[in-house]
């Protein structure tokens, strides 16, 4: 069994080292790659202003966190949810950064760092995947339909659910609906079983190709002229 937890945070600014603090983080379980509905999520007091650019990004405001707890109140829950699963984030560093630097703030007791060797970089996986295309995760759900609507602004948890499907299409596709839980049984169909309209049949794939990369695509076997080998394997 594969346990991986996939993470997403927001933060009052960008620079960790110049003082700027997290303020949510969002966890989201899964196991083989599928997502199992638990999840973690928390909102922090930072103990410093949110920047205007950060409360732009995530809407998140100083009031939103003047009750919340510190991060030295949650970290023990956090460590606990994720236990030894390797983490999932895109663009770790920043992620890590921030949160390796709240584990320095708390002294003795400070838990072990978190090595990026040690941390599945999505960013990374998709710069692999698809070189000199925009990579961000707003581009790879556009890229793999995943849906954002939900989404008008940044939020960890919601940010780590929709990366968790575009996780799974990064290693190369779903193999079970996200979102059931693991407990739940698949439904077993019978080969041959028949339906109204006859036998049961492996269901086509989906075209990830956008209509510009089609019509490029055959832009270019046209210019192969009429007896190239191509043409073959072209349908009807």
């Amino acid at each position: 069994m594969l346990r991986e937890i996939v993470l997403d945070t927001e933060t009052t600014g960008t620079e960790a080292r110049n003082g700027d603090r997290l303020i949510e983080i969002g966890c989201v379980e899964l196991i083989n790659h599928v997502q199992t509905g638990e999840t973690f999520h928390r909102l922090i007091n930072p103990q410093r202003a949110v920047s205007e650019g950060a409360f732009a990004v995530h809407g998140i405001s100083d009031a939103m966190l003047a009750d919340k707890p510190v991060f030295a109140e949650v970290v023990d829950a956090f460590l606990e949810f994720c236990g030894d699963a390797r983490l999932v984030i895109h663009n770790a560093p920043f992620d890590v950064g921030f949160l390796n630097m709240e584990f320095a703030r708390l002294g003795p007791a400070a838990p072990k760092a978190i090595a990026l060797e040690d941390v599945v970089d999505t960013l990374l996986l998709a710069r692999r995947k698809h070189p000199g295309a925009a990579n961000n995760l707003d581009a790879l759900c556009n890229r793999y339909g995943v849906d954002t609507t939900r989404r008008v602004k940044h939020g960890a948890l919601l940010d780590a659910q929709i990366l968790a499907e575009v996780y799974v299409e990064l290693l190369g596709g779903k193999q079970t609906s996200l979102g059931l839980s693991i407990a739940e049984p698949a439904e077993t169909v019978t080969l041959g079983a028949l339906t109204d309209s006859g036998p049961v049949g492996p269901r086509p794939m989906r075209s990830r190709l956008t209509e510009g990369e089609r019509l490029r695509h055959d832009s270019f076997v046209e210019s192969l002229g009429t007896n190239a080998v191509w043409r073959e394997y072209m349908e009807p």
